[in-house]
């Protein structure tokens, strides 16, 4: 993907302008998270000014917050974790609501962090037995990741230990009092551990999928409808966005902005050992992993369809509203994000899907029940 300089420095005319959208004043619902750095940076930086839109975001205190919110219609659009459009459109644990996937926020960019009293206690995901364990959200890409590894590694997920939902705001606190043994949670709050001398980083994310989907933009269809070109122009704006950050030249312009007490409200060093991926891992090991996080924008359909395949694997889509192609098309708004990513000069994939190559097994989109089925024979859970 090609970057772009700061729309302070950027000829380039936009597509929409104050003129011709139906709403200039906009709220962005988010969570203080990296991977809501093209929503949140886009404030700061310009880029919703520049296509013709007044953006405030709005901080939330957990994905519960989002998610009620969307339902209400409280607010215009919002940051969400990439399984909670399909989980909400279905009616997984809340109504059932219309909800878009317009763009990917982020890849990679998650870890799982260990509370330091286990240090030298734990190899590998059979040593997890009988921990606490945090994730941000049930429908998450942390809740299905973890999942992943522990079953990979011979542990039940839903007997072997206990996996609960933890506001990432809160995980820090709570693995300092000994609540959670460890937790797969959004950054920077894996690095924060660290910061504070009470975890270390046993794994990032992209050891288990380089290149996993977390967080993307999403918006519900109805406000969709009603502002259609409103929709181009945010959407456009935050794929601009990612295109800027996705240049590791600007990663620490995007820092100072993340870090402002009504957004990310972290130490400086924190986010930047995040965006740059030089951090400390808490086990006396400095490391220099320049995509520990990375902004492509593109909602590929296999994103949408392994999403599915493991809600289905855990019991939380049943079988029977399991069709494939049909969240996958209905949710991902591939080929709209695909056409912006075009405008902009990027270079979109011309598939809207692939086989996805996780750490212990391929992902083919053709057969996601098949895919279901191999691992459960394969790990005997």
């Amino acid at each position: 993907m090609r970057s772009r300089p700061p729309p302070a420095q950027d000829a380039a005319t936009p597509s929409s302008t104050s003129g011709d959208v139906e709403k200039k004043d906009l709220t962005i619902g988010f969570i203080p998270i990296t991977c809501a750095t093209p929503i949140v940076m886009s404030e700061p930086l310009g880029f919703y000014e520049k296509y013709g839109l007044n953006v405030t975001v709005r901080k939330l205190p957990n994905w519960a917050a989002v998610r009620d919110s969307a339902i209400a219609g409280e607010l215009d659009a919002y940051h969400m974790l990439s399984p909670m459009p399909i989980a909400i459109s279905i009616g997984l644990g809340s109504a059932a609501i219309p909800i878009k996937l317009a763009s990917i926020e982020n890849i990679n960019g998650q870890a799982i962090a260990i509370a330091t009293k286990h240090q030298g206690k734990v190899k590998d995901a059979k040593d997890f037995k009988g921990f606490k364990i945090g994730v941000p959200f049930p429908f998450s890409m942390h809740n299905l990741l973890i999942r992943y590894y522990l079953a990979a590694g011979g542990l039940n997920p839903d007997k072997d230990v206990q996996i609960f939902p933890v506001p990432p705001p809160d995980s820090v606190a709570r693995m300092t009092a000994g609540e959670i043994d460890a937790m797969l949670m959004p950054e920077p709050f894996n690095q924060r551990v660290v910061f504070e001398k009470v975890g270390y980083i046993h794994m990032l994310s992209k050891e288990l999928w380089n290149g996993h989907p977390c967080c993307a933009f999403a918006a519900s269809q109805s406000w969709i409808d009603a502002h259609p070109k409103t929709f181009s122009a945010v959407n456009k704006a935050i794929i601009d966005a990612c295109g800027f950050a996705s240049d590791p030249a600007n990663r620490p312009k995007i820092a100072e902005a993340l870090i402002e007490r009504k957004y990310l409200n972290q130490p400086l060093p924190v986010v930047q050992a995040v965006l740059t991926g030089k951090f400390e891992d808490g086990q006396g090991n400095t490391l220099d992993v320049p995509d520990r996080i990375g902004f492509d924008p593109y909602p590929w359909q296999s994103f949408a369809k392994w999403i599915s395949s493991q809600m289905v694997r855990w019991d939380l889509l049943p079988k029977t509203k399991a069709n494939f192609d049909q969240i996958a098309n209905d949710v991902f708004l591939t080929e709209i994000a695909a056409g912006l990513q075009r405008e902009l000069g990027q270079t979109p994939p011309a598939e809207t899907q692939r086989v996805e190559t996780l750490k212990y097994d391929s992902f083919d989109p053709a057969n996601p029940l098949q895919y279901v089925e191999e691992q459960v024979k394969k790990f005997k859970v």
